[in-house]
Parts: C-alpha cells; sequence; structure tokens
C-alpha cells in the first residue's frame, strides 16, 4: 500500500465522509491528507474545533518554499485523531478556497513525499482531493496515486458527470506517464447496478458503501463512531480488496496475466 486519492466528478457524494471512514478502520498507520483546493472540513467538523489552525498544508507549503522543509517539518503539521497512539493523523487543508493557488507549487513535492512514507515510515496516506473540476487541482497527487477512488451515486446525473471527469483525468495521468489507476466507490442505493455503472465508466466499481446517516452524521460533525455502524463496517470489510488491486497493479504484466489465469 501507499497513496490512495479519494475524488468526485462534482455535488455531495461523500468524499470527505468516505476518506475519513477508512482512515478510521484502517489497519496500518496511516495519514490523511486534505488536499482539497475547496478547503478542509475536518478540523471544524469531525474535530469539532478543539484543535489550533496553526499546522496543515498553507504553513508547511509556506515553509517548503522558503527552505524546502517539507521532510523536515511535515511531521508537526500533523493531527493525531486518537493520541498520544500516532497510527491515525491528520494533515489538516486549507480553510479558504483563495488560498489553494499558493499550495500549486508544492503538489508535485508533496505527492512524491506521500509515496516515500511507505517505505521510510511504513504509513498509507488517504488524500481527500475533493471535486475534480476545481480551479488549481491537486494533479500531482492523482497522478502519483496507487489508486484513484472516485465517489460516485448510483443515479443518471452523477454517473453523467463522473464520466466526463473520468476520461478527463485519463488524459491527465496518460500524459504525465501515470497508469490508469482510476478505481469506482459507488455510494447508496440507485436505479443503477455496480455492472452498468462499471459498463457506462469503464471503470471497476472497487467497493459499496451503504447511506447511513449515522456514521455520516458523526464524521461530518464528531462524536463517537462505532466500526459496527454499516459504513465502518463496509470499509473495514473491503481493505482487503484495495489492498489486492493496488497488489495487483504493481505486478510486472507478465506475473498479473498469470495471477488472472489461475483465477486469483
Amino acid at each position: 500500500m501507499a497513496l490512495i486519492a479519494i475524488t468526485a466528478a462534482k455535488g455531495s457524494p461523500g468524499v470527505t465522509t468516505t476518506a475519513l471512514a477508512y482512515t478510521m478502520t484502517w489497519t496500518s498507520p496511516v495519514i490523511l491528507a486534505e488536499c482539497d483546493p475547496a478547503g478542509g472540513s475536518v478540523l471544524a467538523g469531525f474535530l469539532r474545533g478543539q484543535l489550533s489552525a496553526d499546522r496543515g498544508l498553507v504553513p508547511l507549503a509556506v515553509a517548503e518554499l522558503r527552505s524546502e522543509r517539507l521532510a523536515v517539518d511535515f511531521w508537526r503539521h500533523l493531527v493525531d485523531f486518537d493520541p498520544p497512539n500516532q497510527q491515525r493523523l491528520l494533515l489538516p487543508g486549507i480553510s479558504d478556497p483563495t488560498q489553494a493557488g499558493s499550495l500549486e507549487p508544492i503538489w508535485g513535492r508533496l505527492a512524491g513525499y506521500f509515496v516515500s512514507l511507505e517505505q521510510r515510515h511504513h504509513f498509507d496516506v488517504f488524500a481527500d482531493c475533493g471535486r475534480l473540476a476545481v480551479p488549481h487541482p491537486p494533479s500531482p497527487i492523482m497522478q502519483a496515486a496507487d489508486l484513484v477512488l472516485v465517489v460516485v451515486r448510483p443515479n443518471l446525473p452523477s454517473i453523467a458527470a463522473t464520466a466526463a471527469a473520468i476520461r478527463s483525468l485519463r488524459i491527465s495521468q496518460a500524459e504525465h506517464g501515470a497508469v490508469d489507476s482510476v478505481g469506482l466507490a459507488v455510494v447508496g442505493t440507485g436505479p443503477y447496478s455496480p455492472a452498468d455503472i462499471t459498463k457506462h465508466l469503464k471503470a471497476p466499481v472497487v467497493v459499496e458503501l451503504p447511506h447511513d446517516d449515522r456514521s455520516g452524521r458523526a464524521l461530518t460533525e464528531g462524536g463517537a463512531v462505532r466500526h459496527s455502524w454499516p459504513l465502518l463496517r463496509r470499509t473495514t470489510e473491503s481493505e482487503l480488496r484495495l489492498r489486492g488491486l493496488i497488489a495487483r497493479r504493481r505486478m510486472p504484466r507478465s506475473l498479473a496475466n498469470q495471477e488472472v489465469a489461475r483465477g486469483r
């Protein structure tokens, strides 16, 4: 495992809720990085504004651009979800969308650092990248990701918007020599089945997540989170699938073909 970017085409299909749910249930040390150019919401929402806002992407970007201190300062800008365990950490995002342009010069450096965390510190990273069609998107992070998990709802407006967004994302990946790493997280129920969505979007449905008001409210507004709740239970159950998909994508093509032939 290394870097999973979570994004969506438009609207509010649950990118941050999905990213937080995986962060809360992931079995290895993990960092949730708020890379949404529209602004992060975890400090004010799930953490209920109880922590000072002097940590995060903006001061980290300033330090990096002034004196290349990303590797030195990175860890002091993180917030521990469950102190003092240091197993589930948050890199807070921007609080004002007008700050997004100031991050553009460091997205590439940050992407490289996220990828290095797997080997150097044994941390995986979930990057909440927000919506795809925004100014100053964190494109280098999505290009570097082992998996870009695109959140979609099983209805026509969401599928249509996602189709256009995935086309643009794949063009960007190809232009930068990145492999097609798109997978789908389908949230809730609707008139279209996972098979329908896969066929239309030409991307695999990696996980189906339930519409779970109780989990969504706790992850958005703060409060106790129970792993027995439907959303948290599903992210727990799907971890092995995400890990397996990434492992297969990292295989040399010949080995991957052998795995397929064996029916794995």
